[in-house]
């Protein structure tokens, strides 16, 4: 079943909006990508609208971390903390604000790998 990244048909008070139009190709979504800590680095590339291409990072163990304004290449042990699933956790999923485990200490994910392809991370409690 596809995804539609339309409005919905009810309003909050259960009454009806009239559409004005009928649904369009470029309202397809996608399925979500979550992406995980693995043994080695996965992307997929992704066609967009306008011939544009995106890079979708399916799993990682690298991620670029930013100590005192110098970055440095570093290895991803787990997922300490995640905010946008308590869940995420357990599994591994690497999402934006999700607080990871590095040899260096604690950092903060501060890109969306899943749209980005990279993992960008600041650190936040040294070891």
């Amino acid at each position: 079943m596809a995804i539609w990244k339309l409005r919905s048909k009810r309003k909050v008070s259960g009454g009806r909006y009239h559409t004005s139009h009928k649904k369009k190709a470029r309202h397809i979504g996608r399925d979500p990508v979550l992406t995980r800590v693995a043994s080695k680095i996965k992307t997929r590339i992704l066609s967009g609208r306008g011939g544009n291409e995106k890079v979708s990072l399916r799993g990682t163990n690298v991620a670029n971390l930013m100590i005192n304004g110098k970055a440095k290449k570093t290895k991803i042990e787990r997922v300490v903390e995640n905010t946008a699933s308590r869940h995420f956790v357990r599994q591994n999923v690497i999402s934006k604000g999700a607080v990871i485990e590095t040899p260096d200490g604690l950092a903060r994910v501060t890109s969306r790998p899943t749209q980005d392809g990279i993992v960008n991370a600041i650190l936040i409690k040294k070891k």
